[in-house]
């Protein structure tokens, strides 16, 4: 009986270890968000923002929306080429990343409701199709500031 109750105790503890082992295999988006900067705006109208997320999970996602107390009114652009456009979501690929950058995707804000200096950290939270909100604390950052690659 004893020998049966250590095999019993082995298997439960690896089926536990297995199922543990599976954990995020339900296949849902694996968000992060990386490298997050604002250049110092230049008047109270309008600034960008830009950042990284990377989605480690096997399923892809969109980011939707995002949400600050700097403006009521913040969009998504996308650059192809020379020209800009509004969209109302950024695809962000299973294993992939969604790239916002200058000359390419990136965050308006327009009408802030205070101009950020140099130095200054700006709330603001990431909406998506699927994952759950992130927030996120953006350095603001000097006009011609460019990250390292």
């Amino acid at each position: 009986m004893n020998r049966r109750t250590t095999l019993a105790a082995a298997l439960t503890f690896t089926a536990a270890l297995v199922l543990a082992g599976c954990g995020g295999a339900d296949g849902a988006p694996q968000l992060k968000v990386e490298g997050p900067y604002m250049p110092r705006p230049v008047d109270q109208n309008m600034a960008g923002a830009y950042f990284t997320v990377k989605n480690s999970g096997e399923t892809a996602d969109k980011l939707t929306s995002v949400t600050s107390d700097l403006s009521k009114d913040i969009t998504l652009h996308k650059t192809t080429g020379t020209k800009m456009e509004q969209v109302n979501s950024l695809a962000i690929p299973a294993g992939g990343e969604l790239r916002l950058s200058r000359g390419g995707n990136h965050l308006m804000f327009m009408g802030l409701k205070k101009k950020p200096a140099e130095g200054d950290k700006v709330a603001i939270e990431l909406h998506f199709a699927t994952a759950g909100p992130i927030k996120v604390t953006v350095p603001v950052k000097a006009l011609t500031y460019a990250p390292k690659k």
